[in-house]
């Protein structure tokens, strides 16, 4: 067999194999936060002189455009590239040659890692936004069943009656520490992995 420039194989990888390896049918959502940590990394680049003002320049405007193609659906996502990470820097390389020195001082671990406590911090304000929504959903329903009685129950059996609006304001609380839960995965995830590497 004659080595297909792939690294140490040879040959091309068994179609099954490529396929368990490929990401980027799901990891697409990340585009946007990967857009993002490589503006970041590329401004840095230039802080330390590896890229000059221009090269950021032209880079950022390639990143631009490909944020408005990902974002009207138009970006061409190739399956053969694997992930989010190399279908990004393909198109930006491509379009721009500036765009291959982005690269530097930067693994595909550090993208990846960065790009989930991306998502993730938006992910978490979300889910924030929606647990303070049904709490004051729960509460003002509290407030507006002030007199009705239900029973209880303990270990499937009816116990003493409770007031709905005590039952419904136990679930605020719940809910309240599953917030703070949720804060605190935020706290964690936001730290800059980049350069770690």
């Amino acid at each position: 067999m004659r080595s297909s420039g792939k690294g140490r194989f040879q040959g091309e990888p068994d179609p099954v194999a490529a396929k368990f390896s490929r990401s980027v049918h799901f990891d697409r959502r990340l585009a946007l936060h990967d857009l993002e940590g490589s503006r970041a990394h590329a401004t840095m680049l230039a802080k330390i002189g590896i890229l000059t003002s221009k090269e950021v320049s032209v880079i950022q405007k390639g990143l631009d455009r490909i944020e408005k193609e990902i974002r009207a659906g138009k970006f061409r996502w190739r399956d053969s590239l694997e992930d989010v990470h190399m279908n990004i820097e393909a198109a930006l390389t491509q379009r721009v040659p500036a765009g291959a020195k982005l690269h530097t001082g930067r693994s595909r671990n550090d993208q990846v890692a960065t790009d989930l406590r991306l998502w993730l911090r938006e992910q978490v304000a979300g889910d924030c936004a929606a647990v303070r929504n049904l709490q004051r959903v729960l509460v003002r329903l509290a407030d507006k069943n002030r007199e009705v009685v239900l029973p209880g129950y303990t270990h499937l059996q009816r116990a003493q009656p409770v007031l709905l609006a005590h039952h419904l304001l136990a679930y605020v609380e719940m809910l309240e520490r599953d917030h703070g839960r949720l804060q605190d995965a935020a706290h964690r995830a936001d730290v800059l992995p980049l350069g770690s590497g």
